[in-house]
Protein backbone atom coordinates (compact mmCIF):
# COMPACT_ATOMS: atom_id res chain seq x y z
CA UNK A 1 0.00 0.00 0.00
CA UNK A 2 3.08 2.31 0.50
CA UNK A 3 4.06 2.09 -3.10
CA UNK A 4 0.59 2.67 -4.29
CA UNK A 5 0.38 6.01 -1.52
CA UNK A 6 4.09 7.06 -2.75
CA UNK A 7 3.12 6.99 -6.24
CA UNK A 8 0.43 9.21 -5.45
CA UNK A 9 0.86 11.48 -3.03
CA UNK A 10 5.01 12.26 -4.03
CA UNK A 11 5.36 11.45 -7.33
CA UNK A 12 2.01 12.85 -8.91
CA UNK A 13 2.88 13.71 -12.16
CA UNK A 14 7.03 13.11 -12.04
CA UNK A 15 7.92 11.75 -15.45
CA UNK A 16 11.41 11.66 -14.93
CA UNK A 17 13.30 8.72 -12.81
CA UNK A 18 13.17 5.50 -12.55
CA UNK A 19 10.55 2.91 -10.72
CA UNK A 20 11.49 -0.06 -9.78
CA UNK A 21 9.16 -3.05 -10.47
CA UNK A 22 7.60 -3.43 -7.13
CA UNK A 23 6.58 -0.01 -7.03
CA UNK A 24 4.95 -0.13 -10.72
CA UNK A 25 3.46 -3.58 -9.87
CA UNK A 26 2.21 -2.80 -6.48
CA UNK A 27 0.70 0.05 -7.63
CA UNK A 28 -1.19 -1.56 -10.54
CA UNK A 29 -2.19 -4.02 -7.96
CA UNK A 30 -3.75 -1.39 -5.48
CA UNK A 31 -5.11 0.19 -8.49
CA UNK A 32 -7.14 -2.92 -9.61
CA UNK A 33 -8.45 -3.78 -6.65
CA UNK A 34 -9.79 -0.24 -5.67
CA UNK A 35 -11.50 -0.35 -9.08
CA UNK A 36 -12.68 -3.89 -9.41
CA UNK A 37 -13.86 -2.81 -5.74
CA UNK A 38 -15.88 -0.04 -6.98
CA UNK A 39 -16.96 -1.98 -10.19
CA UNK A 40 -19.03 -4.16 -7.64
CA UNK A 41 -20.46 -1.46 -5.56
CA UNK A 42 -22.36 -0.40 -9.22
CA UNK A 43 -23.93 -3.67 -8.76
CA UNK A 44 -25.90 -2.71 -5.44
CA UNK A 45 -26.99 0.65 -7.28
CA UNK A 46 -27.03 2.52 -10.33
CA UNK A 47 -26.09 5.80 -8.49
CA UNK A 48 -22.97 4.43 -8.21
CA UNK A 49 -21.90 3.59 -11.65
CA UNK A 50 -20.06 6.87 -12.08
CA UNK A 51 -17.30 6.03 -9.15
CA UNK A 52 -15.02 3.51 -10.85
CA UNK A 53 -14.57 5.88 -13.54
CA UNK A 54 -13.91 8.85 -11.79
CA UNK A 55 -10.75 6.56 -9.90
CA UNK A 56 -9.77 5.86 -13.76
CA UNK A 57 -9.60 9.82 -14.44
CA UNK A 58 -7.89 10.41 -11.06
CA UNK A 59 -5.50 7.80 -11.32
CA UNK A 60 -5.06 8.55 -14.84
CA UNK A 61 -1.80 10.59 -14.59
CA UNK A 62 0.14 8.85 -11.63
CA UNK A 63 -0.52 5.77 -13.56
CA UNK A 64 0.76 6.61 -16.91
CA UNK A 65 3.96 8.52 -14.88
CA UNK A 66 4.51 5.42 -13.32
CA UNK A 67 4.39 3.47 -16.39
CA UNK A 68 7.24 5.47 -18.36
CA UNK A 69 9.53 5.56 -15.09
CA UNK A 70 9.48 2.01 -15.19
CA UNK A 71 10.39 2.19 -19.26
CA UNK A 72 13.55 4.33 -17.83
CA UNK A 73 14.56 1.68 -15.33
CA UNK A 74 14.98 -0.77 -17.92
CA UNK A 75 17.13 2.22 -19.71
CA UNK A 76 13.64 2.56 -22.58
CA UNK A 77 12.43 5.87 -23.97
CA UNK A 78 8.80 6.56 -22.10
CA UNK A 79 7.23 6.15 -25.22
CA UNK A 80 7.54 2.70 -25.11
CA UNK A 81 4.08 2.08 -23.13
CA UNK A 82 2.60 2.73 -26.36
CA UNK A 83 3.67 -0.47 -27.47
CA UNK A 84 0.88 -3.28 -26.17
CA UNK A 85 3.37 -6.63 -25.52
CA UNK A 86 6.55 -5.20 -25.73
CA UNK A 87 5.88 -2.83 -22.58
CA UNK A 88 4.67 -6.02 -20.13
CA UNK A 89 7.89 -7.43 -21.18
CA UNK A 90 9.52 -4.53 -20.29
CA UNK A 91 7.38 -4.20 -17.15
CA UNK A 92 8.34 -7.64 -15.79
CA UNK A 93 11.70 -6.89 -16.80
CA UNK A 94 14.54 -6.27 -14.40
CA UNK A 95 15.55 -2.50 -14.24
CA UNK A 96 19.19 -1.83 -15.37
CA UNK A 97 21.97 -2.08 -12.78
CA UNK A 98 22.91 0.90 -11.66
CA UNK A 99 22.92 4.69 -13.13
CA UNK A 100 21.77 5.20 -16.38
CA UNK A 101 20.54 7.65 -18.70
CA UNK A 102 17.27 8.70 -16.76
CA UNK A 103 18.58 8.35 -13.46
CA UNK A 104 20.27 6.28 -10.40
CA UNK A 105 18.93 2.83 -9.53
CA UNK A 106 16.21 3.17 -7.42
CA UNK A 107 17.22 0.04 -5.38
CA UNK A 108 20.16 2.21 -4.61
CA UNK A 109 22.83 0.35 -5.81
CA UNK A 110 25.05 1.63 -8.04
CA UNK A 111 28.23 0.22 -9.66
CA UNK A 112 31.01 1.80 -7.76
CA UNK A 113 29.56 0.16 -4.16
CA UNK A 114 28.91 -3.05 -5.99
CA UNK A 115 33.00 -3.17 -6.32
CA UNK A 116 33.83 -1.67 -2.89
CA UNK A 117 35.47 1.18 -2.81
CA UNK A 118 38.49 -0.54 -0.98
CA UNK A 119 38.68 -2.49 -4.68
CA UNK A 120 39.61 0.79 -6.90
CA UNK A 121 43.11 1.76 -5.41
Amino acid sequence: MEYFLDVVKNKYAEFNGRARRKEYWMFTLFYLIFYYGLFALTFISDFLAFLPMILSLGLLIPSIAVGIRRMHDVDKSGWFILIPIYNLILACTEGTRGPNQYGPDPKGGDEISDIGKDDLV
